[in-house]
């Protein structure tokens, strides 16, 4: 490990550098950074890069550059002010280290209804150590603690002595695209370091997952006669029965898998939107259902799709209107591939459990877990030969209502992140 006066020096850093850390989280939270509204948070990225002197390339993605890659997914609305953000540290003296990727994104979900909130989503209130707000957990404490991790070495008078790219990307709630931009840009290093909320912890392994829309389209009628028409909605909910039929049968499966037996039901199937018909008192000629399905890590995209379309196809049979109007099924949003750590990833963790045992003490332990979601991680060691894993804060409500991140975590993430650079990518000293 670094020598403990280099360790003792940039704890302090931290240390001091905490208030301003916590405000400049606030006004992150602050940003509304919902999908296709993500320039402000873009900007206030940037601005921060710039301001700490390193090289910020910030450019528009271009979807025509992507569609060829692995990992993409297809967008549904406007794309055309999408954008990538990358500030690049090449250190003024000797580059001896191992180079490295920081990423975090900023597109957040959406809040719900506001008056579900114990306090607006974009107001990040403290209270009991924790700091409330969309967006707060999932990521922009775990971004902000890399930068400042950057920040206390810089401050303890030293410099990580390996390029280091700190990279502010989108779409990682709905595709990944931000990630695949930067690496259809080249950015490339020895390995990609996720602050995602984790609790302390490490994830090992990862499902993949898969976006797509049931389209459904019925015969309108006047309610009064309803029986001469075909109720599209109800069409439909007799699709997403059959479809948690098969989220049953492929969790059956995953109960003899090398990486996921012994996790419970790491396979969910969501049906998270619906949309359809046009007037309480007729019935609806059209029913969207936006879907999510989970798959297992080495399962093939392909024949997963293959299975969802056999699944509704053979519903559709059975019904008496479906059989004879076959609903169609669109492939948007994530069509991502499970991802499970190498023994490429062995160096980083080793030098990451050092790092943790330096702020925890000598006996912690660095946690494992599988995750039954999924990060940008994989888009790196799945495609581009570098290793990647999250280690991130804890937070809570993470999608849902008062979202949450406890401030004490992000401070740990800080300096264990801080620690972990210098030891991966070396000191000089400034």
């Amino acid at each position: 490990m670094t020598d403990t006066a280099a360790i003792t020096a940039i704890r302090k850093a931290v240390a001091a550098g905490w208030d301003r850390q916590i405000s400049t989280l606030a006004d992150f939270v602050r940003i509304p950074s919902q999908r296709f509204a993500e320039g402000p948070a873009q900007d206030f990225m940037a601005d921060a890069l710039r301001a700490r002197g390193y090289d910020v390339d910030d450019w528009t993605i271009a979807l025509s550059d992507l569609e060829p890659l692995p990992g993409f997914g297809p967008i549904e609305g406007d794309f055309s002010h999408a954008r990538s953000v990358v500030g690049t540290h090449r250190p003024q003296g000797p580059a001896t280290g191992r180079s490295l990727i920081l990423q975090g994104h900023l597109d957040v979900v959406p809040t719900g209804p506001l008056e579900m909130w114990a306090n607006p989503p974009y107001d990040p209130v403290i209270r009991d150590g924790w700091m409330h707000g969309r967006g707060a957990g999932d990521m922009k404490s775990g971004t902000i603690a890399a930068l400042f991790a950057l920040d206390a070495i810089r401050a303890a008078g030293f410099e990580p002595a390996a390029r280091v790219h700190v990279q502010s990307v989108i779409e990682e709630e709905s595709t990944g695209l931000g990630a695949l931009s930067t690496l259809q840009r080249g950015y490339r290093a020895d390995l990609c370091v996720i602050p995602e909320p984790s609790n302390l912890s490490l994830n090992r392994a990862q499902i993949g997952v898969l976006w797509f829309k049931l389209r459904v389209r019925g015969r309108p009628t006047h309610v009064a006669v309803a029986g001469e028409g075909s109720n599209a909605i109800m069409a439909a909910f007799h699709l997403v029965q059959s479809l948690k039929g098969l989220e049953a049968r492929w969790n059956d499966r995953a109960a003899a898998d090398p990486v996921y037996q012994g996790v419970h039901h790491p396979l969910n199937f969501n049906a998270g939107k619906i949309a359809g018909g046009d007037w309480a008192s007729s019935v609806p000629a059209w029913c969207d259902v936006d879907c999510r399905m989970g798959l297992l890590p080495g399962w093939s995209l392909d024949d997963c799709k293959a299975e969802i379309a056999a699944c509704i196809a053979e519903a559709a049979l059975a019904h008496p209107f479906l059989s004879n109007n076959p609903p169609e099924v669109v492939w948007n949003g994530f069509q991502a591939e499970g991802y499970v750590l190498g023994e490429d990833a062995a160096p980083g963790i080793a030098t990451l459990q050092e790092a943790l045992r330096a702020v925890r003490g000598a006996e912690a332990a660095l946690p494992e877990h599988k995750m039954t979601a999924l990060t940008d991680t994989r888009f790196y060691g799945l495609y581009y030969g570098i290793p990647s894993f999250c280690f991130g804060p804890r937070a809570e409500s993470i999608h849902g209502f008062d979202e949450r991140v406890e401030l004490q975590s992000v401070q740990d993430v800080t300096e264990v992140l801080a620690l972990f650079i210098a030891q991966w990518c070396g000191l000089n000293r400034l």
